[in-house]
């Protein structure tokens, strides 16, 4: 990506920050693009996180810290859809408290797809899809069939590294996660701390350029339930998908992704930890340690300076030890978006 021509990674992912003024109808704009997905999280309060976006429509969350079903906004509110240059918030029966309390403070991260979705026909089972194939990044709903060997269209020109799914209906089924880094057989449950795990999501079929493969598995190919696929790919310059070793040291390891990460989100794959994200608008200055889970509902941890280094490049940790960031010989999935390219980048 240049920013020379126009096409910098704030047009594809933006961080925004918000104080709650009370009102049960709001706007939060500034995020410089119309986003496909926001994902909102109250930093100062613990209050489940928010995801919606352009495919499943107004009013319809869904949570990354449970396996909650699609939700509107109940008693206190919740975010309602994505609009011009932001989100606006839907009040609750008596309050938009969840969203907007007076004082209390939130983030927004978005991402751009492709706009409204377009019917895909390159899977067995026809899909609906969101797709920006320049930041390698599409949302794509489907219904389930319960057929092992069931193939989506994702709408990307390379095969997802990261597909991220979750059944829209049933509540009692979690978030489902395939990485390229660990295969076919293996899955992450994004709301869970749980190790990666043997599993028959992915039909032991890895993702093409055009499609990616399900088994008969309920949380991702219930027959007649509709399910959401966020799904990513490394582009050069604005995104990287991967893993690093631990090395349990205060000088920890470095991580290379070719540009200035402004949000990089990580988990230990090997053992019972969090799923852990900052960014550099939460944390302008190294170190970066405003630490939120997308497995739980907490506020903002912010209890330890130790945390990692922003660098013009990527990043490097700075715990010794740790399983939960840089434990020695463990193996940690992340995943990372710029802030700026290493061509044109300054460490913080």
């Amino acid at each position: 990506m240049n920013p020379a021509v126009n096409n910098s990674p704030q047009d594809y992912f933006n961080t925004v920050l918000y104080t709650g003024n009370g009102s049960n109808t709001r706007t939060i704009t500034g995020v410089g693009f119309d986003p496909d997905l926001v994902w909102q999280k109250s930093r100062s309060t613990a209050i489940n996180h928010n995801l919606i976006d352009r495919l499943r429509g107004a009013g319809n969350n869904l949570s990354s810290d449970g396996a909650f079903a699609e939700y509107g906004a109940g008693t206190n509110g919740a975010m309602n859809n994505v609009e011009t240059d932001g989100a606006s918030i839907l009040a609750g029966s008596s309050s938009a408290n969840n969203v907007n309390q007076s004082g209390q403070t939130y983030v927004l991260w978005n991402w751009k797809a492709g706009g409204s979705g377009v019917s895909n026909s390159d899977g067995t089972t026809a899909s609906v899809v969101s797709a920006n194939t320049d930041a390698g990044f599409s949302i794509v709903t489907y219904t389930g069939t319960g057929s092992a060997g069931m193939t989506i269209g994702h709408g990307l020109s390379s095969a997802p590294e990261l597909i991220i799914v979750k059944n829209r209906a049933d509540g009692s089924e979690n978030w489902t996660v395939y990485s390229s880094s660990l295969g076919n057989t293996k899955k992450l449950e994004l709301n869970l701390t749980g190790a990666s795990a043997t599993t028959g999501n992915w039909n032991n079929t890895t993702p093409s350029s055009s499609v990616f493969t399900l088994g008969n598995v309920d949380a991702t190919n219930t027959s007649g339930e509709s399910c959401v696929a966020y799904c990513f790919h490394s582009v050069e310059g604005f995104s990287k998908f991967g893993t690093y070793t631990g090395n349990g040291s205060a000088d920890g390891t470095f991580v290379y992704t070719g540009f200035r990460p402004a949000f990089v989100m990580w988990k230990n794959v090997g053992a019972s930890e969090n799923w852990y994200m900052v960014d550099t608008a939460r944390d302008p200055h190294n170190e970066s340690y405003h630490l939120l889970r997308s497995d739980l509902s907490n506020a903002e941890a912010s209890g330890s300076v130790d945390g990692l280094d922003i660098l013009s490049n990527g990043f490097k940790l700075k715990v010794a030890g740790g399983g939960w960031i840089n434990g020695s010989g463990n193996t940690f999935l992340y995943m990372a978006f710029a802030e700026m390219p290493f061509k044109y980048a300054n460490a913080k």
